[in-house]
């Protein structure tokens, strides 16, 4: 039965600075409960509505001594904590972690703990989804009675998973993707999620059991991305698949084309090889449906993108389409390597043929005008719009020194100056890079090989100045 607010019943929340956690903490308190939340430091609270409407315990929940700390006294534990942060043993760090949890809720009394787990099928999984069903299976078998909500892709602005698929849809007008993107799955609204959790800490001592939670439909990646352009106004996608795009190096176009960083998104790509449709929905006699029922896609797209500009990307990306694009064509009218003062140069061995040139600088171009779009319209969605916009005064500043070393050398016929002006070229590269991987860093990686190759020009151009310096 629900708590009043006379009975000071006590839940922990670990996880609390996450997206799920973030929305649970406030749905708790309006059902009566007097909510902790464990984390590693107060400062990460900042900002949170409800901060102060909670008690803050600091440590670390690997430690078996924080965790019985921070649960004395509690009647429910909410495990809101996965690995996703791309580094290796992460298998061996969750299980350690759920053994400490659960052992320290038996050891200080706790009546339930409550994890949320992904949706799966049955057979071979991704890591991180089996490590996820691993975790759920170490609680049920502990001594702690636990409720395991098994989601899918969770919809809601902050949603790592809505994330990622708002902007593939936004970003991609057409895309060859892997062949999984016709997987079904059952999406879910955020705030059903937290119905269904919120909604866990009633149950019973009897009950110790996984339950299945999602929406009222059945998708496809794909159908969600063109669900969504519907939705919001993009217009339609051109999807195909193929076979031979693995996770990984989905992930790293995940890690390149949108915000989501490799750690992040490696995994969720991994999770979508798998089918995510509900075996039952049994939930729904424990806690009740979501008030109004349980949400459309429609609906839970529309709640999500409050607060979004979906065209941001579109403007944004025509801005540094534009100033990469009159460098390049500048550029070009100002590179003569037929000229016969270019052909009687004394070059290195190990120039590059001059066939070479156009197709490098073209693929460089692309990259930083799709990599800098990316990380100014992520900078400005988050509130750093001073950044987004020194970015693109870094990038405006790069393409002209880019035409401006071509000039100096083919036009000029400065060999020495254009190599200085080249060098100057390449510290606003690396600086452009920089300044783009605030957005991840993939982004930096990214425009660093455009930065590398300015460094590669720098040498060159050095080089073949030194060689003709009496001419």
């Amino acid at each position: 039965m629900p708590s009043s607010p006379g009975t000071s019943r006590t839940v922990l929340v670990t996880g609390a600075t996450g997206y799920v956690g973030g929305v649970l903490v406030p749905a708790l308190l309006d059902r009566g409960w007097r909510v902790r939340v464990l984390t590693r430091s107060r400062r990460g609270l900042e900002g949170k509505p409800w901060a102060h409407d909670v008690e803050a315990v600091e440590g670390d929940a690997t430690s078996a001594q924080d965790c019985r700390r921070a649960m004395d006294g509690v009647d429910v534990a909410y495990y809101l904590l996965h690995s996703m942060d791309g580094k290796g043993d992460f298998m061996e760090r969750d299980r350690s972690m759920a053994r400490t949890f659960a052992q320290a809720a038996s050891d200080a009394g706790v009546g339930r703990i409550v994890y949320l787990s992904g949706l799966h099928p049955e057979g071979r999984l991704s890591d991180h989804l089996a490590s996820r069903v691993e975790v759920g299976d170490i609680f049920l078998a502990g001594p702690v009675p636990a409720t395991v909500l098994q989601a899918g892709i969770v919809l809601g602005d902050g949603s790592a998973s809505f994330d990622m698929l708002r902007h593939l849809t936004e970003r991609l007008p057409a895309v060859i993707a892997p062949r999984w993107l016709r997987n079904r799955i059952q999406p879910i609204a955020v705030d059903d999620v937290v119905h269904y959790l919120a909604g866990s800490a009633e149950m019973g001592p009897e009950v110790n059991r996984t339950f299945d939670i999602g929406g009222p439909e059945v998708l496809t990646y794909a159908e969600m991305m063109q669900r969504y352009a519907e939705i919001v106004g993009l217009g339609r996608r051109w999807i195909t698949t193929v076979p031979v795009l693995t996770p990984r190096l989905a992930g790293l176009w995940i890690d390149i084309v949108t915000p989501i960083s490799r750690g992040i998104g490696r995994p969720l790509i991994g999770s979508l090889v798998h089918e995510a449709v509900c075996g039952e929905q049994d939930i729904v006699d424990v806690t009740g449906p979501p008030p109004g029922g349980r949400t459309a896609f429609e609906d839970a797209i529309r709640a999500a993108n409050k607060g979004i500009d979906p065209f941001r990307w579109r403007r944004t990306l025509a801005r540094t389409s534009a100033m990469v694009g009159a460098a390049a064509v500048t550029g070009s009218l100002l590179t003569d390597p037929t000229s016969r003062w270019y052909r009687r140069l004394d070059k290195p061995s190990w120039e590059p043929p001059p066939a070479a040139f156009p197709v490098v600088w073209t693929g460089l171009y692309a990259d930083v005008a799709l990599v800098s779009a990316v990380s100014s319209s992520y900078l400005a969605e988050a509130g750093r719009e001073d950044e987004a916009k020194q970015l693109e005064q870094a990038l405006a500043l790069n393409m002209a020194l880019n035409t401006a070393w071509t000039g100096l050398f083919f036009r000029a016929r400065k060999p020495w100056l254009a190599t200085a002006e080249c060098a100057v070229l390449t510290l606003s590269s690396a600086d452009l890079a920089r300044r783009a991987g605030a957005a991840g860093r993939g982004k930096a990686v990214a425009i660093g090989a455009y930065a590398a190759w300015c460094g590669f020009a720098t040498v060159l151009s050095g080089t073949i100045a030194h060689r003709n310096r009496r001419r």
